[in-house]
């Protein structure tokens, strides 16, 4: 592909605990005869230098890129320099609405790890024509929000064509692992989201409407409400298991309705997806499934109540680029099964899984091939200009890529 713009990729937002992963992955791995034209961004000029100084000898040359998160004249700057921008600067409601639009207005693909449902239906509602016209592809939910359930469901429904000739009508994921930390953008990311919601109830609506990321008039399925604070316990007869809510559920479900939309219902009009982690069996798995859906409740509530949410800043969640220590980083993992029904009223499991922490180390390396995607299989992209999600935008491009360099795996079980 022949670039006419400076830099292949810019990571906006380095200086942050998941953005200078990023940076970290791209350093280490994009030199030599194919090396990468990148840089990295923000808005203080000595902290980039930093995180520069940390990147190693081969990294030492890479560009920085001054600007600032609202004004509109420096981010226009900095996407007009090019291709891809990928960022890591959360909560995306407060910081990237600007950016999203610069985007858009100057043709420049963008990805983030943004789990903010109510800001990406903000999005669509204001750039998809705009993006359209323009060929910005804009891919939110690059992350653990939402790759692995949206490209895990892709991978399974290309097999139950393969195998059966027709896609599974239901869905059911399930987290069977998830051992790490998180860091301290994506705590802010929950408070904003969860005082936004407090203030104002028409973002607590949409979060609950199963299908509020889908086109205009394909807000309508068989799947039910999303609940924020669902305490339900279910027992899985397939896994032989008993399930808790999973806090992630109502973003991913989201992301995955809508990729279904957007390329037209290969999964069928009458899909059904839900998800819910995995507890155990016997009155043992019920008591912990009980306890763990109580306890998450209660923490979200506490979240959202401006005296208790002040408690939890300061004694609890860690602060705004801080995360978990190297060793957790890289000895935490996550698994997720998904179980599909088959033509046959079977049932075919999928696992997908990843090598360390879910929230930083394993998101980072996610989000580092979807802007590797964007920027060098742009041309074998099959879809143009607009707001997307990752299966939808990159399928096939992107499921080889997260097997080759993010330590992610998809794998049927038999």
């Amino acid at each position: 592909m022949e670039h006419s713009k400076e830099f292949e990729i810019v990571i906006w937002g380095a200086t942050g605990f998941v953005g200078r992963l990023v940076a970290q992955d791209l350093a280490s791995r994009h030199g030599g005869e194919n090396k990468l034209r990148w840089a990295i961004g923000g808005r203080s000029q000595s902290k980039l230098e930093a995180v520069r100084a940390g990147l190693g000898p081969a990294a030492q040359d890479v560009p920085i890129i001054i600007g600032d998160s609202h004004d509109v004249a420096s981010l226009t700057a900095l996407v007009d320099r090019t291709d891809v921008v990928c960022s890591t600067v959360g909560p995306y409601a407060k910081f990237g609405s600007e950016l999203v639009a610069a985007c858009v207005r100057s043709g420049t693909h963008y990805c983030d790890l943004s789990g903010e449902a109510h800001w990406i239906r903000k999005m669509i509602d204001a750039h998809q024509a705009d993006a359209e016209r323009t060929g910005a592809r804009v891919v939110h939910a690059c992350g653990m929000d939402s790759i692995p359930s949206d490209v895990g469901v892709f991978f399974l429904q290309q097999e139950a064509q393969r195998l059966h000739g027709a896609p599974c009508s239901h869905v059911r994921m399930r987290v069977t692992d998830m051992q790490g930390g998180f860091s301290g953008g994506t705590a802010a990311s929950l408070l904003h989201g969860t005082e936004a919601g407090r203030k104002d109830p028409s973002i607590m609506r949409g979060m609950t409407e199963p299908y509020s990321l889908n086109p205009v008039g394909q807000r309508q399925g068989p799947d039910g409400p999303d609940s924020m604070m669902s305490v339900t316990v279910q027992y899985d007869d397939d896994l032989e298991a008993w399930t808790k809510p999973f806090f992630m559920a109502p973003m991913n479900t989201k992301i995955v309705r809508r990729t279904n939309a957007l390329l037209g219902y290969p999964y069928g009009e009458e899909f059904r997806y839900e998800e819910a982690s995995l507890v155990g069996d016997g009155l043992g798995g019920w008591l912990r499934a009980e306890r763990d859906a109580l306890g998450f409740a209660a923490f979200l509530v506490a979240a959202a109540l401006p005296p208790t949410q002040w408690l939890l800043k300061k004694f609890v969640l860690p602060e705004s680029g801080e995360g978990p220590s190297r060793e957790k980083r890289e000895t935490g993992r996550w698994e997720i099964v998904l179980v599909g029904t088959v033509p046959d009223d079977g049932a075919m499991l999928a696992r997908v899984a990843g090598e360390g922490d879910p929230a930083t180390k394993s998101t980072s390396r996610m989000l580092a091939e979807s802007a590797m995607c964007l920027a060098r299989e742009a041309d074998s992209i099959p879809v143009g200009g607009g707001i997307w999600t990752p299966a939808a935008a990159m399928g096939d491009l992107l499921l080889a890529r997260l097997r080759a360099n993010a330590g992610l795996s998809f794998e049927l079980v038999k």
